[in-house]
């Protein structure tokens, strides 16, 4: 016995390497029976297995070109990191671009552009740019609410992101002046560092859930109550990663914290359904915006990816003939996003951004609604060009999910549903997440959002207009097909956007319900 552990003491490092094949081998071809490819080539067919688990990476950094990648190419990425970090983010010797592509997008400039004058707010603080419409002014709630930022933090739970990350967003949004949705995840702790909140819930009602699973209002007027950075109220129909489709909470992620924030019970599966409890029809859907806003003074809104229109249109009836109705409805587009859902669902259920909000925003102007609702868009619409073609078409806000994750670190490893994110923002994972510097990435959102703005304003201000809401569809072109390359927006989705009345960016500035109370306070610039 002394000789064999003598002798196995002293084999040099590569006979261990041997050894250690030779079991790796054994155990491919006698042992293991899931894998063919290790079965038929021991020890070598790992390597196809690991060349697959990096191939995205791979891609990403040595194959694909700077305009190739899917869903943001590298460009796109490089404007983010480099606006949020202050940086150069500029390109030289023109556009790499196929400007003649499908839907490139051209924002038409005008001959003189609009000229600041020496009062205006825009010359303090070139990255003011707040939401030209108040929430919940038309229905006369009674804690209205004007988004102090065109661009905000779309829906993203705690859960689906660390506490890190929501902390390091929370902080942003409170320097920029901009609002956090909370996702369906319910208000965390990490939602309130000061930062403006729209609370969001959908079918699994968590935050303001009953025992038994249905929304509880008594719950929803205490957490009004208790959190005034609370300023408006969403209501989860779809998403435009699942539309129509629920999900499962799996008993072993359900910490502690997780259970008390959700409102759920530990050691069990939470489920969330695919359809509401609280409502099984357009005119209950009602009802309960209006129940919720008389019991909490807050602003009321829906969420939806856009498919069939019928119960939009009968939504649209109904609040004709009431007079009542949602304050703000967030469109969101069938592209997927930060919401992990099987790919029939993210490659093909409900329509692309684009195609879903001009159908809804041309019924609701054909019922002559549009000035009692806020559209917000969200749906890959966090740069510039790309809102400005947004509100040409009649959005008032946009929200932002991987472009705001992108600005504290995200490198699109598209993992997100793994719990292995390499960033520390889209897992649980406690070792990845301390490597978020919550201080810096706050940062680096806000410096973001501020960058936006500015930039938005200068396309705005070259298309001779004050401020985007002045953007009309025949501003912007887009190429349409081979035949007829070049459309106006007007004429490829058939309808003009109504005008928003608009008196003034000081008048915005005065406004008496504008958010981000920080920012505003201390007039943060550029």
């Amino acid at each position: 016995m002394d000789s064999m552990l003598n002798t196995l003491a002293n084999l040099p490092w590569w006979a261990w390497v041997i050894v250690f094949l030779a079991l790796v081998a054994i155990r491919d071809i006698f042992v293991q029976k899931n894998h063919t490819i290790s079965h038929n080539f021991p020890i070598v067919g790992h390597l196809r297995y690991w060349l697959e688990s990096i191939g995205p990476e791979m891609r990403q950094y040595f194959v694909a070109n700077n305009r190739e990648e899917l869903p943001f190419n590298r460009i796109e990425r490089g404007w983010i990191y480099a606006s949020a970090k202050k940086e150069n983010n500029y390109e030289g010797f023109g556009t790499d671009r196929d400007i003649y592509a499908h839907q490139h997008i051209f924002v038409k400039n005008q001959m003189m552009a609009y000229k600041l004058p020496g009062s205006h707010p825009n010359i303090t603080d070139p990255c003011f740019l707040p939401c030209a419409k108040i929430i919940g002014s038309y229905n006369k709630r009674k804690k209205p609410y004007r988004p102090a930022s065109v661009i905000n933090v779309s829906a993203m739970s705690f859960g689906s992101l660390s506490a890190a990350a929501v902390d390091a967003m929370n902080n942003g949004v409170r320097k920029s002046g901009a609002y956090q949705n909370t996702g369906e995840g319910g208000l965390s702790p990490y939602h309130k560092q000061g930062g403006d909140v729209i609370f969001h819930f959908g079918t699994g009602y968590f935050g303001v859930r009953s025992e038994d699973g249905n929304f509880s209002m008594e719950k929803m007027k205490q957490l009004v109550l208790d959190n005034p950075c609370i300023k408006a109220i969403e209501i989860k129909i779809s998403q435009g990663a699942k539309p129509g489709k629920g999900g499962v909470l799996p008993a072993a992620k359900i910490t502690h914290e997780i259970s008390e924030i959700r409102g759920v019970v530990m050691g069990k599966d939470v489920l969330s359904p695919a359809t509401h409890s609280a409502f099984n029809s357009v005119p209950e859907l009602m009802q309960l915006i209006e129940d919720i806003a008389e019991q909490t003074g807050l602003p009321v809104g829906i969420k939806g990816a856009i498919g069939k229109l019928d119960q939009w249109e009968e939504l649209a009836k109904l609040m004709i003939e009431t007079g009542k109705g949602p304050d703000f409805i967030t469109v969101d587009g069938g592209e997927g996003g930060t919401g992990a859902a099987p790919p029939s669902f993210a490659d093909h259920v409900s329509l692309p951004w684009v195609y879903g909000f001009s159908s809804l925003y041309k019924l609701f102007k054909n019922y002559d609604l549009t000035e009692r609702i806020v559209f917000i868009g969200s749906g890959k619409l966090g740069f510039p060009a790309k809102a400005a073609m947004a509100f040409a078409m009649g959005v008032d806000c946009i929200n932002v999910a991987r472009e705001a994750m992108m600005s504290i670190g995200c490198i699109q490893a598209q993992v997100c549903h793994t719990n292995r994110c390499p960033t520390g923002i889209a897992t649980q994972s406690k070792w990845l997440q301390g490597g978020i510097n919550v201080p810096l990435k706050s940062d680096r959102l806000s410096q973001y959002f501020k960058t936006f703005r500015k930039e938005f304003l200068e396309i705005t201000h070259a298309a001779g207009y004050e401020h985007p809401c002045q953007f009309t569809m025949d501003d912007i072109q887009v190429n349409v097909d081979d035949n007829d390359l070049n459309r106006s927006l007007s004429s490829t989705y058939g309808y003009n956007k109504a005008v928003v009345p608009f008196s003034g960016i000081q008048d915005l500035y005065n406004c008496p319900y504008l958010g981000g109370n920080e920012y505003m306070k201390n007039k943060i610039g550029p």
